[in-house]
């Protein structure tokens, strides 16, 4: 973590760094914006439909999200982060989710690992444009973390800001763990999204709107967290997470303290 606690004495806060701080707690407002707050009405009118569905197949949503989850982050190691801007990522996981809702549920739990690979992508993006290198381990553990933002609910614990006191490994069996702590907040907003897309044909139209709404809302996040990072290395993480813990308060949205 090296790149984010720096070596040399963290310089105070200064009003431009505050703005910032500002400006990452107005794009947490964002991600909880009207479209995600639809996907999740909609998806929610829709869950109990689930409910009904045998245990077995309910249980394969947090191994879904676990496999999912695992191969992005494999598959981000070569080919992620590069050339490919928020808008291209958004028309990837709309035309994905479309596909994926031809078929009801079944084609929308097959469609799950490719639209959570976009959406890595797009949160690989975001890092590189904080100055982070979008194919290492370190910022690819990061990415995942990003999964575990959460949903937008007003109950939500907001982002995640754990990357400050969590000193994990790059290991495999670290990585491993990470995904499996990050996998069931993850698989909670899958539940949504497999809702709105269980009626065939119709589900094509619910499964453009959820993906391009979550790529959106995990865009967002990226941005947070990323940012949070970013000032970091330049101020220490100490007063900036507190900066960014007060200005939430202020703002009452949730916040996972670190």
């Amino acid at each position: 973590m090296r790149n984010v606690t720096p070596e040399a004495p963290p310089a105070e806060l200064d009003d431009e760094a505050r703005a910032e701080i500002e400006a990452l707690v107005e794009r947490q407002r964002r991600a909880r914006g009207l479209l995600m707050q639809v996907v999740t009405f909609a998806g929610g009118q829709v869950e109990d439909m689930l409910k009904l569905l045998p245990k077995g197949v309910r249980g394969r949503l947090d191994t879904a999200a676990r496999d999912a989850l695992e191969r992005s982050y494999e598959v981000a190691a070569s080919t992620g982060g590069r050339a490919s801007g928020d808008r291209a990522n958004k028309v990837f996981a709309t035309l994905s989710g479309a596909l994926g809702g031809l078929g009801g549920l079944p084609t929308a739990l097959a469609e799950l690992p490719v639209a959570t690979t976009v959406i890595f992508r797009a949160v690989q993006s975001v890092a590189a444009r904080y100055g982070e290198d979008p194919l290492s381990a370190e910022t690819r553990k990061e990415c995942l973390r990003v999964f575990g933002a959460g949903g937008p609910g007003e109950a939500d614990d907001g982002i995640d800001t754990t990357f400050v006191g969590a000193r994990l490994s790059l290991s495999g069996p670290a990585v491993h763990k990470l995904i499996a702590t990050v996998a069931p907040r993850f698989a909670a907003l899958l539940s949504q999204k497999l809702a709105s897309q269980a009626v065939p044909v119709l589900g094509a139209a619910a499964g453009a709107g959820t993906n391009y709404a979550f790529t959106d809302y995990f865009v967002e996040m990226a941005h947070v967290h990323f940012g949070l990072r970013r000032l970091a290395r330049g101020h220490g993480e100490a007063q900036v997470l507190e900066e960014f813990h007060k200005v939430l308060a202020e703002r009452t949205i949730p916040v996972k303290r670190a």
